[in-house]
């Protein structure tokens, strides 16, 4: 990345932030990604995170432990909105740091759920339930950007750093009617 990028993305976010202030989008963005996640993955998703929060989206993701924790965490430290949408029917499964608790009861069919609400999907990392999430989102005609490690799909955008997926994040953002 050049060293414009970054004012780049600053201008990226003020600018979905400015929409968000006269043409609100109330679509939630989507960050997924595995429960066993590395402590890299875990910052990408606090960094992406807080950068969806930035811009005034809400973030939308598993609300577990791992990379939905990160995201979570990264949404409220930046004054955010996270909704978690839990497998199971207890809310008290949800970490922490989720704004709003969906205990579905539905079990790994949630993925449908979290990948059809969101405007587009940053997944980070990789396992199996974060695979169905990518391949339910490309089936939706969702953007799908992956970052540390994410499955490697067809129509997946890879991203190098959070800066990276935040600007397609935005560019989805801006696109949106």
């Amino acid at each position: 990345m050049t060293a414009s990028a970054p004012v780049h993305l600053q201008a990226l976010i003020a600018e979905v932030a400015a929409r968000q202030r006269t043409r609100p989008l109330r679509v939630p963005v989507g960050v997924i990604g595995p429960r066993q996640a590395t402590p890299a993955q875990v910052a990408a998703a606090e960094a992406v995170s807080r950068g969806i929060a930035r811009m005034g989206l809400a973030l939308i993701c598993g609300g577990r432990a791992g990379v939905m924790e990160g995201a979570c965490r990264g949404a409220r430290d930046a004054g955010g909105i996270a909704i978690g949408i839990l497998p199971g029917d207890d809310p008290a499964e949800a970490n922490p740091y989720a704004s709003v608790v969906l205990a579905t009861g539905i079990g790994e069919a949630r993925n449908a759920v979290i990948a059809r609400a969101a405007l587009c999907l940053v997944a980070i990392g990789d396992n199996f339930g974060t695979l169905s999430e990518v391949a339910f989102g490309r089936q939706f005609g969702k953007l799908v950007v992956g970052l540390e490690g994410a499955p490697r799909v067809d129509g997946v955008v890879h991203a190098a750093t959070a800066d990276e997926a935040l600007i397609e994040v935005a560019r989805c953002a801006l696109a949106a009617p």
